[in-house]
């Protein structure tokens, strides 16, 4: 799983040597903050998640699927924080394992917060993701990376309108070089602990019979599954034919799958640097 070079990378990257941060991975045995990883392939997810965790990761496989899980851990001010890194994808529309892998962890794991990633040169294909996730879940941190991609390429992007467009946090990173670790960090933290109160931009649907279909349904669903964090999601996925989603609502399981998430740390192979 990792290289020397990937070694050497970490040994002299900001964030391994600040006071603040001490990477546990798979060293953690118990957490204050679970934190999901998402995002599309080759944005650079996977050199965030080693920076943060290190070397050693627990990996194995997701709880009957053939996807391969990794996780590791941090601590923060004080706080230790699971790591989780879902599968590259470009969608939660469960249309493949990975996809469905990905959204069932950010629905039913009810993560603490949910740091997205996104190629600063490839934005605008990126956001898609994004705003799939901010319609399941508020507690976002968007990480903006690859900005020296964009910036030698003569690109720029305003974070800060786009912070204000999304209304959640965006953080600009450049995280080979370990540019923007400490901000994230610190968004983090206050988006976990509830410190800094998000206000999701979710696209409206404009459909007045959508909007009344949706109305009928979500007090079945909850009626029937009370534990769910988010009926409108899943009754939008029903008007959808999402077909996971209606075998799920139809054996009765859906209010079961986060069972399904916590996997033990006996389960887990522990990879070795």
């Amino acid at each position: 799983m990792s290289n020397s070079h990937d070694a050497a990378a970490c040994a002299t990257c900001p964030v391994s040597n600040t006071a603040q941060v001490r990477k546990l991975g798979a060293q953690l045995g118990r957490w204050d903050y679970t934190i999901a990883l998402a995002g599309n392939p080759n944005t650079g997810k996977s050199t965030i998640f080693n920076t943060l965790t290190g070397l050693r990761q627990h990996t194995g496989n997701w709880s009957g699927k053939t996807v391969v899980r990794a996780e590791g851990g941090y601590t923060y001010q004080g706080s230790q924080y699971r790591l989780v890194d879902l599968p590259g994808t470009y969608s939660l529309l469960s249309t493949s394992v990975d996809e469905e892998v990905a959204r069932d962890f950010v629905l039913f794991g009810q993560p603490d917060a949910t740091i997205v990633v996104t190629d600063a040169t490839r934005l605008e294909r990126n956001l898609s993701l994004v705003l799939q996730i901010l319609a399941i879940t508020e507690r976002v941190v968007v990480a903006v990376n690859l900005m020296d991609e964009a910036k030698r390429h003569g690109m720029s992007v305003d974070v800060r309108r786009l912070s204000r467009d999304l209304g959640v946090p965006v953080v600009p990173m450049a995280a080979r070089q370990g540019e923007g670790v400490a901000e994230l960090l610190s968004m983090v933290a206050q988006v976990a602990s509830g410190a800094y109160q998000t206000k999701p931009y979710v696209l409206p649907l404009q459909d007045a019979a959508i909007e009344a279909a949706i109305a009928n349904l979500e007090p079945q669903i909850r009626a029937r599954f009370p534990q769910l964090p988010n009926t409108r999601w899943v009754a939008l996925r029903l008007l959808e034919g999402d077909a996971s989603i209606m075998r799920a609502v139809a054996d009765g399981t859906l209010g079961d799958v986060r069972k399904g998430l916590a996997v033990a740390p006996i389960l887990l192979q522990e990879a070795t640097s």
